[in-house]
């Protein structure tokens, strides 16, 4: 063979290759993708693509009432999609919830998923309270804790400020928080004759409804001081 015959025998062997790439869609994204195409032929087909209103991962605070933003979604040519709600969000304890979303078209069904984690925050604390102690070192004269006291937002998002905090003589208690645990720092209340020096640490219960602070604490009043331990429970009115 010359060689002008050899490199026609080339090209012709070059284009028949050519001509015989495999066609297909070739977009991984589709769910009709072939990984085996070589060339893409716009045969490719899509699910629909939701898309959260808001913030996909969320907190709220326990025993608030929660409100979706919901979803949409759309088709590849930006026509819309009715998206399907699964609200699976429960306010009453903390915890991590869901809602999960889904849309369907002709090319199957996608799927999204918002998180919302419900936990303790600074409002929860902020509520009014009625207070009951146990055992004698709690009692009105050693450890003479209010039964109404105000807890109210300090100045910042971690700060309490616990009005009335004793029987008679009123005071005020400073307090941080972090979540469910509360700290009460050594301070001291002065009732009249003498000082309360005290501290305390508690927790809030997952329904945030209950707290329980255990104090240690000094009474330096002549004749009915001592010091001691209070654990006392404080529940949401």
């Amino acid at each position: 063979m010359n060689k002008i015959g050899l490199f026609i025998l080339v090209i012709g062997l070059g284009a028949g290759f050519s001509s015989c790439k495999k066609k297909g869609c070739t977009d991984a994204t589709a769910t009709n993708f072939n990984s085996k195409a070589k060339k893409d032929d716009g045969s490719c087909l899509y699910k629909p693509m939701i898309t959260i209103t808001g913030a996909a991962d969320t907190t709220v605070s326990v025993g608030s009432t929660y409100t979706d933003l919901g979803a949409t979604a759309t088709n590849k040519d930006g026509s819309s999609v009715a998206v399907t709600v699964d609200n699976q969000v429960v306010t009453t304890t903390t915890g991590v919830n869901y809602v999960n979303y889904s849309a369907t078209n002709a090319n199957g069904t996608s799927t999204a998923k918002r998180t919302v984690n419900v936990v303790i925050g600074q409002d929860n604390w902020t509520v009014a309270w009625d207070v009951t102690t146990g055992g004698s070192q709690c009692s009105a004269t050693l450890f003479p804790l209010a039964g109404a006291p105000t807890i109210s937002a300090g100045a910042t998002a971690n700060d309490l400020v616990i009005d009335g905090m004793f029987t008679l003589v009123g005071g005020t208690a400073n307090a941080t928080v972090n979540g469910a645990t509360i700290t009460v720092p050594q301070q001291t209340i002065s009732i009249t004759v003498g000082d309360v020096i005290f501290s305390g640490v508690g927790t809030m219960n997952p329904a945030g409804n209950i707290i329980t602070i255990t104090y240690t604490w000094e009474n330096n009043t002549p004749f009915i001081g001592g010091s001691g331990v209070c654990v006392a429970t404080y529940v949401k009115q």
